[in-house]
């Protein structure tokens, strides 16, 4: 059986959930698609957006590598369109953008060592690797890093799995598939 998920419209949604898409709306825009399908609850999009946008030691343009990372393992279509452009407006390039994804930054070592992390840890569903661990804080990551980039993975983690399983349209710009030798 498939079950199909609608985007809800303003109108279809509650009263607490109109004046977040109006919010929405006016920091962003439009009101995201997947941010949408959240309103399918009554408390859920309000949570969402509490956790991603809650206090973090990471910087933006970090927490758009655990993004990447996140998103390419978990292959969610949704989040990878959305993250390349957010990482693009964050000042990465288009082919930083696919090492990144691939769970790399050959162009710096300090998010090359956040970039493995949140891939390692994605990989592993959070039996991370030591070695992984003990790279990122040689490069200069505090502990506070490593668990602001768990709460990270985690809050990435539900978006990707909300929309591989509800499989709303996707309404930024497709990203580009990595190719094989891109993923080594």
């Amino acid at each position: 059986m498939n079950t199909q998920f609608n985007v809800p419209k303003r109108n279809e949604v509650s009263t607490t959930n109109q004046a977040i898409f109006d919010n929405l709306q006016k920091a962003v825009g439009f009101v995201p698609n997947l941010y949408a399908t959240y309103a399918h609850s009554e408390n859920a999009l309000n949570n969402y957006l509490t956790l991603s946008n809650a206090k973090t030691s990471l910087k933006a343009k970090e927490k758009e590598v655990v993004n990447l990372a996140v998103s390419e393992v978990n292959q969610c279509d949704y989040c990878l369109a959305a993250h390349t452009a957010i990482a693009g407006m964050n000042g990465f390039n288009p082919q930083q953008i696919l090492e990144l994804r691939a769970g790399k930054a050959s162009f710096d070592s300090k998010l090359d060592a956040l970039a493995q992390l949140a891939k390692n840890i994605t990989e592993n569903r959070g039996e991370t690797d030591n070695e992984v661990v003990n790279t990122f804080l040689n490069a200069g990551w505090t502990k506070e890093n490593l668990i602001d980039t768990i709460v990270l993975v985690g809050d990435k983690t539900i978006s990707n799995y909300l929309h591989k399983t509800t499989k709303v349209p996707v309404d930024f710009p497709a990203a580009q598939p990595l190719l094989e030798t891109e993923l080594v």
